[in-house]
């Protein structure tokens, strides 16, 4: 967990969200350095990042017209904290996290998309669930969560067909692509 009054972000930028149940939702992008998992497939640096206050961070977000914040990271809930979350509510944000389950989420978060990557698990709260399909028992995984909506996505957008069969099969689950990617923007 966080233990100063700085945090290190790894960028801050506007556009739409391309995964998911806000898929193609305006939104700010928060996205904090720093992870306690080390996925292959992972597309973000987690290494590098500049250490910025709560003001600075809340002042940068809301530069941008939209009001929907996407934390991220690496895993956000390192370094998210009451205090940001507050500052960033009294700019009007609606939050939405993206985690890994591994970590409780703090009061305040509007939305939470866990993408559980490996237990253990301590997050109590789950609104959508995003599982990256590589073939594993995803019903196992999705046992372990209650949430509102569950979507499967691609690995890299290697596996759609098979994702999509898997789907076709188990009709409960809904299909997440990045479709950020395939419109060739953040």
């Amino acid at each position: 967990m966080k233990k100063t009054d700085r945090y290190t972000v790894n960028e801050i930028f506007y556009s739409l969200q391309g995964e998911g149940y806000y898929t193609g939702t305006a939104a700010v992008f928060l996205r904090f350095s720093g992870c306690n998992r080390k996925c292959s497939f992972c597309d973000t640096d987690h290494f590098s990042g500049r250490e910025m206050t709560a003001e600075e961070i809340a002042d940068e977000c809301a530069s941008y017209q939209g009001r929907h914040l996407v934390v991220t990271g690496g895993e956000p809930l390192m370094q998210l904290d009451d205090k940001l979350i507050r500052l960033l509510k009294t700019r009007g944000f609606y939050i939405q996290i993206e985690t890994n389950g591994s970590l409780p989420v703090p009061t305040g978060v509007d939305w939470v998309t866990c993408s559980p990557k490996a237990a253990p698990w301590a997050i109590d709260r789950v609104d959508e669930l995003k599982v990256v399909f590589q073939g594993q028992d995803v019903e196992e995984i999705s046992s372990m969560f209650s949430a509102k909506v569950r979507f499967l996505q691609p690995c890299s957008g290697l596996n759609i067909r098979e994702t999509m069969d898997y789907i076709l099969t188990h009709p409960h689950w809904r299909l997440s692509l990045q479709t950020h990617k395939f419109l060739d923007i953040r």
